[in-house]
């Protein structure tokens, strides 16, 4: 349906993209005109005119993004699928084990370490 209807939304798109940057271009105007002392005067750059067409490039990325990040979620639960059954053995499971164990035994040593930096070990006294 989108396809068929390609130049309409395209011809849409367009309209719409020059009303947005009408509408930038008369608020800088209007803005600049004001005096220095108005207290409703704001300091606009003037590249945020042209930069209000940005928007015709960032939605057809965004979309573009979600189409991709659609096809990759898919993929995922299929290979997911495929290795739950090809994979009898809990592999997953036993190496997060094994890296958890890894990273907590670092962690402890670093923290052992530090509390004996700053609070040592009191020596036994001498009998």
């Amino acid at each position: 349906m989108l396809i068929a209807n390609e130049g309409n939304c395209f011809v849409g798109y367009l309209l719409i993209s020059l009303v947005i940057y009408l509408c930038a271009g008369y608020v800088y105007r209007v803005n600049a005109r004001r005096k220095v002392d108005d207290p409703e005067k704001r300091d606009y750059h003037p590249a945020a005119v042209p930069l209000s067409l940005m928007w015709f490039l960032l939605v057809p990325m965004m979309v573009i993004y979600f189409v991709l990040r659609a096809l990759a979620y898919g993929l995922f639960l299929v290979l997911f699928t495929v290795a739950l059954v090809v994979f009898r053995k809990p592999f997953l499971l036993v190496w997060l084990m094994k890296a958890a164990t890894k990273i907590g035994t670092l962690l402890l040593e670093a923290n052992t370490f530090l509390i004996r930096l700053f609070f040592p070990k009191p020596k036994p006294a001498p009998v």
